[in-house]
């Protein structure tokens, strides 16, 4: 009897029983491969295999008491919500060469205490020795491999049982059973799955790390980003020495968590307050800044946001955002043009957020307007003055979540002067610092203007 086959999409993993030039999910030409389709018989046989088959009773249910792996990396801890869950499969997605085969290393090296085998598809060991004594990484429980079947590796890891395994990186395994090459959708899947059976059959914590496409998205299928239990993107430019740790997924903890890290020669050290490290170097008393208080998960960030107009010398007047939401840059600029009448349409306007932070939160609104008026109508903003809020499209400014945590940490700055709306005004209690609670732009242009 014949095999049957399917069509598999490299880039997005949708399937079709007959090849096609154009993927007509996600549009890319040339993409689909053709796979082997197994199919298993779910019977008695099969469910013996599988330690965790039987049903249990929730009320029977018991939880050891340490649940979590402290990685004592701060930044770390923060962003996984407390540390590394036992048995649990944590992705983590960056650029190449933004730090995270350093990283992993650094944990291995924090974890001396636990089992780790560290298993490197990319790197030979001779490599993997080399990084480790730069990084000066000492320990006497971590074994290293450099394998890329996943047959081997889940036999040599039945034979260690580590406390924690890491996978660098998951393009690179490949299953012998699977007829398609390294990388492509059903390679990823089937090891990913295969990995995420070890690791609650055996309460292993495992750690693997997925190449991103040129959108910045994790390579492979969007499965991929479902079957783990928790998602880490590394951010930031390679020629930069800062790089932001985010959370996007996590079962254990807050979503939007960030980390901040300093590249050096010895490794990623921890950024202990982000907020002074994105506000350094600002200038005084220079139109065209704002700074704002956004939340990043449970955390509070300061950030300078900067803007520069000019006339234009197209047709057509730029804008471009660095950071920044751009479709909502170019809402706030007409909600300056409608309701302010300011004349930008033959001013270029050019937004960024110093240090290499994006931030999607609306609280940034007022900040953004703030910035921009300032330097249209070239006036200054105090050094001291932080704004805060959301501008709708008839100019009032509504209220933000947790504005008390936000106006502490202002004061914690020794920021002196607090705009925000005024809903959110009477909440305040704290009494050392400035409150300006505002309706609209207009009371926030008057109290500068």
């Amino acid at each position: 009897m014949a095999e049957k086959t399917k069509f598999v999409c490299n880039e997005c993993g949708y399937e079709t029983p007959k090849w096609l030039g154009k993927c007509p999910s996600c549009g890319e030409w040339n993409s689909f491969c053709e796979e082997i389709i197994n199919k298993k018989n779910y019977d008695k046989s099969y469910a013996k295999g599988l330690k965790s088959s039987k049903p249990s009773l929730l009320s029977e249910i018991t939880t050891s008491t340490e649940l979590r792996h402290k990685t004592n990396i701060t930044e770390l801890d923060r962003v996984l919500g407390g540390g590394i869950v036992k048995g649990s499969l944590v992705l983590f997605g960056g650029d190449p060469g933004i730090g995270k085969s350093t990283l992993l290393l650094q944990i291995c090296s924090s974890l001396s205490e636990n089992k780790i085998l560290y298993v490197s598809g990319e790197e030979s060991l001779n490599q993997i020795k080399m990084r480790s004594e730069r990084l000066n990484v000492k320990s006497d429980n971590l074994s290293v491999m450099s394998e890329t079947s996943l047959t081997n590796i889940l036999y040599y890891a039945s034979e260690i049982n580590p406390d924690i395994m890491i996978i660098d990186s998951i393009q690179t395994i490949y299953n012998d059973e699977v007829s398609s090459a390294p990388g492509s959708v059903s390679q990823v899947r089937e090891a990913t799955h295969s990995l995420l059976r070890y690791a609650k059959d055996n309460n292993t914590s495992v750690l693997i790390v997925g190449h991103v496409t040129k959108d910045g998205n994790i390579a492979g299928p969007r499965v991929l980003e479902h079957m783990v239990d928790c998602v880490l993107y590394f951010e930031g430019e390679r020629h930069q020495s800062y790089r932001i740790l985010r959370t996007v997924k996590n079962r254990f903890g807050s979503t939007n968590e960030i980390g901040v890290f300093e590249m050096k020669d010895n490794g990623l050290n921890e950024v202990k307050n982000p907020s002074k490290m994105l506000l350094s170097g600002r200038s005084e008393n220079i139109p065209g800044s704002a700074v704002v208080c956004t939340l990043e998960g449970t955390r509070p960030v300061l950030a300078e946001i900067q803007a520069l107009t000019s006339p234009t010398g197209f047709g057509n007047a730029r804008r471009m955002t660095t950071g920044l939401d751009y479709n909502r840059a170019i809402m706030l600029v007409a909600i300056l043009e409608k309701k302010l009448h300011y004349t930008m349409q033959n001013q270029d306007v050019y937004l960024n957020i110093a240090g290499g932070l994006k931030i999607s939160e609306p609280a940034t609104d007022l900040a953004i307007i703030m910035a921009i008026a300032s330097n249209y109508k070239n006036f200054t903003i105090g050094n001291d003055t932080v704004f805060i809020g959301e501008v709708g499209l008839t100019g009032e400014v509504r209220s933000v979540s947790f504005v008390e945590k936000r106006v502490n940490e202002c004061k914690k700055l020794g920021f002196k002067k607090c705009v925000i709306p005024f809903d959110n005004a009477k909440d305040i209690k704290n009494k050392d610092i400035e409150i300006y609670g505002i309706k609209n732009i207009f009371d926030a242009i008057k109290l500068f203007s």
